[in-house]
């Protein structure tokens, strides 16, 4: 993937599953019951998130990196 947005996973007992999301996509989530899944899947809802959302013609947004919080 060229862009490279920050990706936050971590480990949800209720779902018993890894969960990923990406902050700066809205709604771009994934899960996977192990770590290497979890990053394939994020990867791939990544360009499916970019690919609707240009047929959209929603602006998307430049990676910005590591985000900085509060």
């Amino acid at each position: 993937m060229d862009a490279k947005y920050e990706v936050v996973i971590w480990w949800s007992k209720e779902d018993d599953c890894y969960l990923a999301e990406v902050p700066e996509l809205p709604g771009c989530i994934a899960d996977g019951e192990s770590l290497p899944e979890v990053a394939a899947a994020i990867e791939e809802e990544i360009k499916l998130w970019i690919d609707v959302n240009r047929e959209r013609g929603i602006a998307i947004p430049e990676p910005k990196g590591r985000l900085m919080y509060a």
